[in-house]
């Protein structure tokens, strides 16, 4: 089986959880809801991917968040590919008062409680991986 290493990031503030709807330009899972995410490059940390990920996404710079919580890695099965799968390294870090200036990969967010989650179309297992931090 194929596997790819993706990161996969929530912010939170005020007992809400910062979720993106991806682009109709991104090449994988195109208008479904996520967490701020990426694919992790070579041998690269995840926390770095993580923190690289949230300011290219959301233009919040690392000193406006910190890290509260991360989770094991995750196996999340690819719908869109035969024999394949996503490993997922979860984290979830508090801002406060983001400025927040979306880049190409995403067309819009909300800010959500955890149980909200389920009422969006998401990537695969997106209510699994926030309930991992939680």
């Amino acid at each position: 089986m194929n596997s790819t290493r993706i990161v996969t990031c929530f912010l939170t503030k005020d007992n809400k959880y910062f979720i993106l709807k991806r682009s109709n330009e991104v090449k994988t899972m195109k208008g479904l809801w996520a967490g701020v995410s990426g694919i992790i490059e070579g041998n690269e940390e995840p926390l770095h991917r993580a923190k690289t990920e949230i300011f290219e996404e959301t233009s919040i710079p690392e000193s406006k968040i910190r890290l509260v919580r991360v989770s094991p890695q995750m196996r999340v099965d690819s719908p869109q590919y035969t024999n394949h799968e996503w490993l997922v390294y979860p984290f979830l870090f508090v801002v406060e008062d983001p400025v927040i200036k979306l880049n190409w990969e995403n067309s819009e967010y909300r800010w959500v409680g955890p149980s909200e989650i389920t009422q969006y179309r998401t990537v695969p297992s997106l209510d699994k991986v926030l309930a991992s931090l939680l």
